[in-house]
């Protein structure tokens, strides 16, 4: 069985979940799986790279690409 039709199988059992307790355990499977392999692929930065993310803020800085935090705080209540 390939990928996708695995995925759609899984979807299909989890939407005739009626088990709030099985729900949630894999909703914290799911986020500890996804943070453990994004931790996985992590690499630091070269210091090229560092310096040039640092030149991009001051550069996003100067031009007013930027918002203030509590600007994005009323931004992100407004999504839920």
């Amino acid at each position: 069985m390939d990928l996708e039709t695995r995925k759609i199988s899984f979807v299909q059992e989890f939407l005739r979940l009626q088990n709030e307790e099985i729900v949630t355990g894999l909703e914290n499977l799911m986020r500890r799986k996804k943070a453990e392999l994004l931790e996985k692929n992590l690499k630091p930065l070269s210091i090229e790279e560092y310096n040039a993310e640092i030149d991009q803020a001051m550069e996003d800085s100067k031009n007013g690409r930027m918002i203030k935090a509590d600007e994005l705080q009323s931004k992100i209540k407004k999504w839920s």
